[in-house]
């Protein structure tokens, strides 16, 4: 047996310390961590995040810094991709060729990039996830933003470092005249951390920015006045509010994006929605194709075709409805169900100063930016301070040797050696090393009268310039003007449209009224149902029988239907033929020019096929709930709501009324209760009445008769009288105006065929409007069918019997007729 306490002998316990020496003892739970942190740093700080400074990851760096060493600036020449990619690889990023140049090939795609900083020529990819060609078949060359990040890298304005091994020097951080990390963003994936910032817009960042250098104590709120939100490369639309507001002070945070689309109609009566822009980062044949797998799975049942007809870097995807689709409800499907609507969720992390990272803030991220561009300029500066001092040095010398040249010839000929000579022109003319070589290199045809002047006003120059150069270096505020000076330049230079369009509001909640301007303005609706909403001082008043303006741009057969004088703030209750209510605020109509068409209502009410608003109703913001609502159809149905009926409305609507099969329903009014009625048909018959002949009902009854139509007659319109004071204004197709007093029209019961409002013949046309005039309106707007419009003063419309065909009030073309009359206030502003 083994004896286990035999001692050592001396020479074994001797080895055992030496050997004791060269051992380290440490757990294997200690070797792991350490080497994962040393991993977790690398991909950190030399992989994944991106520099506050430059916004640029090392591999990105490093792609422009070679493509600058290579000469291949904005508007000079391509060169191969794969010389690129070599060159970068053998001497700044040795991770393989593939991984450079799918780094350069993001550079270069503008679905990617705000700003690209690579110029690329022949297949760089597509947004539907293409990839790029092989880079021995592709060329490239710095972008002009990406030329930008590299000014001034040769006048000593960064530090350089060794590469991976030694052999050559590359930047730690380049120049960047502009805050690139801002602008287009980076998204990265470290090890236990992760960042994604979006892209913006560069004018409005270079504003934030000069606002920031202007005033160090701005607030968030400073900056986002400039700043509105990510502005991405693809468009589409981004909701805000809150949390992108939080993203933008905390560093974390998200937006929704939605794509732009739009619901047509074709010429068959068909609806399509057209999608022109998508959200960020969202692969358009992906998308496609999640369409078509919604619709195999029934999921999405109303969807007839899709197809993509992208061409030229513009987005269109084409969705064509089923003649029975509700084109609201299939795109909010859309919406719910697709990447259409995705969220943008804000990590702003980067490294600061190089090695920390850090979650930065907007303000956090244009400050670091500022600093670094402090530092850019300083050393800039000083660069250009000592090569002004240098070259003003030895043109001092040239001086010297100039004012006395017989005597430096004569001691440079007496010289045997060059060096001998260099000594004694130092030692007789008080001359330094560097002075002394140049006046020895210095050509004999500077010695003319012409080359004289040059060297002493190249001098003068000089000195002047090193005069600025200390003035700037001995004051902060002056480097910082230059920073600003910079930044403005690239503005005017380089800045553009915003693509992104920003709601200030959280989707699904409703924006702060108090950031929309109360105005007072005009809803106009088509009969084809297209609507659109313009100021009121947009028109200016013009006397009886002017001809008009162009006032809204309508499609074939399309004609002006209703022009709604309203607040921006009011409400609007748009009631459709098939006797449906739907509600908006009056500033949620989209706005647009006189000269506009407008959109299609189903881009804003859930409307069925078929389905048109026929009335819309205002409601002021202190309307009473004791009002009714009065109601007639084409057939000439009446039927009397409580207001308070409609207090709720769904986005998809409500029933108002139930029609008989063939009616419509076509006119809507707010009465009080007592007021009266007055219904006219187009062979110019009219029916006086009390709205207390028919009593309140329900939103699902049906009515009662109200007018007795003889054959080939129909109802033309409806309205309230509140006194026999009033007066009507009867407007003619043909142009033909006259207003009527009220008292000349008896109340009858309801239901009867009514009395004469006006003669109708072959020169006046049908009867298109009968209306009464409130005391407070003082002028009228009419609108053709071919899109005219006038507005005159109601006092210029002569007052006439009931049995009078009336005046001349509008000149119109053989082919026009009137198709809207609308009623409305003086304001101030119009005079």
């Amino acid at each position: 047996m083994e004896d286990n306490n035999k001692k050592p002998i001396e020479g074994e316990i001797i080895e055992q310390q030496n050997h004791s020496k060269h051992l380290e003892f440490r757990s294997v739970e200690d070797v792991m961590e350490d080497s994962f942190l040393r991993y977790s740093m690398s991909v950190i700080i030399d992989r994944a995040l991106p520099d506050v400074r430059d916004g640029l990851k090392p591999v990105h760096r490093r792609i422009l810094y070679a493509m600058g060493e290579q000469g291949l600036r904005p508007g000079g020449k391509f060169t191969k991709s794969a010389k690129i990619a070599g060159d970068v690889m053998g001497k700044y990023h040795p991770h393989g060729d593939t991984a450079i140049y799918d780094a350069m090939v993001r550079l270069a795609q503008n679905w990617n990039m705000r700003y690209v900083l690579v110029d690329g020529q022949g297949n760089f990819g597509s947004m539907d996830g293409d990839p790029a060609a092989a880079m021995r078949y592709t060329e490239a060359r710095l972008g002009r933003i990406g030329d930008i990040l590299l000014a001034d890298l040769d006048k000593d304005t960064v530090d350089f470092r060794p590469n991976y091994d030694g052999s050559e020097n590359e930047p730690s951080v380049l120049p960047a005249k502009l805050p690139n990390l801002l602008l287009n963003g980076q998204i990265g994936i470290a090890v236990g951390m992760a960042t994604s910032i979006p892209t913006h817009n560069l004018g409005e960042v270079v504003d934030a920015t000069v606002e920031l250098i202007n005033n160090p104590g701005s607030t968030l709120e400073d900056l986002m006045k400039h700043v509105k939100g990510p502005d991405f490369p693809t468009g589409a639309i981004v909701y805000g509010g809150a949390p992108m507001i939080q993203a933008y002070r905390t560093g974390r945070g998200s937006v929704t994006m939605r794509a732009v689309a739009e619901i047509i109609e074709t010429k068959r009566g068909r609806h399509q929605i057209i999608v022109s822009e998508v959200p960020y980062a969202v692969n358009k044949a992906s998308l496609i194709e999640k369409i078509a797998e919604l619709v195999k799975d029934k999921k999405v049942t109303s969807i007839a075709d899709l197809r993509d007809e992208s061409a030229r870097g513009n987005v269109r995807i084409v969705i064509d409805l089923k003649k029975d689709a509700y084109p609201k409800k299939v795109l909010n499907q859309l919406y719910k169900l697709t990447p259409l609507q995705s969220n943008f969720h804000y990590n702003m992390l980067a490294l600061v100063d190089g090695v920390q990272p850090r979650v930065l803030g907007l303000k956090d991220m244009l400050s670091e930016f500022v600093k670094h561009r402090q530092v850019v300029v300083r050393r800039r500066t000083e660069f250009e301070l000592r090569k002004a001092k240098a070259r003003a040095h030895i043109l001092e010398g040239l001086k010297i040797a100039l004012d006395h040249i017989d005597e430096v010839i004569a001691t440079i000929r007496a010289s045997k050696t060059t060096d001998v000579a260099e000594k004694a022109l130092r030692e007789k003319f008080g001359l330094t090393e560097i002075q002394a070589k140049a006046i020895l290199a210095m050509q004999l045809r500077r010695l003319t009268g012409l080359e004289r002047e040059a060297i002493e006003e190249e001098l003068r120059a000089l000195l002047k310039l090193i005069g600025e150069l200390e003035a700037i270096l001995a004051d902060e505020n002056e480097i910082l003007r230059i920073i600003k000076e910079e930044l403005l330049e690239m503005k005017d230079k380089y800045g553009d449209e915003r693509k992104s369009k920003i709601i200030n509001h959280e989707l699904g909640k409703f924006s702060d009224e108090e950031l929309i301007p109360e105005e007072e303005s005009v809803i106009l609706l088509t009969t084809e149902n297209y609507i659109k909403r313009t100021l009121l001082t947009d028109y200016r008043r013009q006397n009886r029988g002017g001809k008009g303006k162009r006032g809204m741009t309508t499609k074939d057969q399309d004609i002006i239907d209703q022009l709604i004088p309203a607040s921006t703030h009011d409400w609007l209750l748009f009631f459709t033929n098939r006797g449906r209510v739907f509600r908006l605020k009056a500033y949620e109509v989209p706005a647009a020019s006189l000269q506009a068409k407008g959109v299609a209502a189903v881009n804003l009410l859930q409307l069925q096929p078929e389905e048109k608003i026929t009335s819309i109703i205002k409601l002021e913001q202190n309307s009473s709930s004791d009002n009714y609502l009065f109601m007639a159809t084409v057939k000439g149905t009446v039927k009397k709501t409580a207001l308070s009926d409609f207090a709720n409305i769904r986005t998809n609507g409500l029933n108002a009324i139930n029609l008989d099969e063939g009616d419509e329903l076509r006119w809507v009014q707010k009465t009080n209760g007592q007021s009266d009625i007055i219904i006219s048909t187009s062979a110019g018959q009219a029916v006086r009445f009390n709205e207390k002949d028919v009593r309140g009902m329900g939103r699902a009854a049906r009515g009662v008769r109200g007018v007795r139509l003889r054959p080939n007659d129909s109802v033309v319109g409806m309205d309230i009288a509140t006194s026999s004071s009033q007066r009507l204004l009867v407007v003619s197709a043909n142009g033909y105006g006259k207003s009527t007093k009220v008292a000349n029209f008896e109340v009858k019961k309801r239901g009867g065929i009514g009395v004469k409002a006006a003669v109708v013949t072959s020169k006046t046309g049908p009867i298109v409007s009968v209306q009464t005039l409130p005391e407070e309106v003082t002028d009228a707007l009419m609108i053709s069918s071919n899109g005219q419009t006038i507005r005159i003063s109601v006092k210029e419309i002569p007052t006439l019997g009931r049995t009078t065909q009336g005046v001349r009030i509008m000149k119109l073309t053989d082919d026009d007729s009137v198709a809207s009359v609308g009623l409305m206030q003086e304001h101030k502003e119009e005079e």
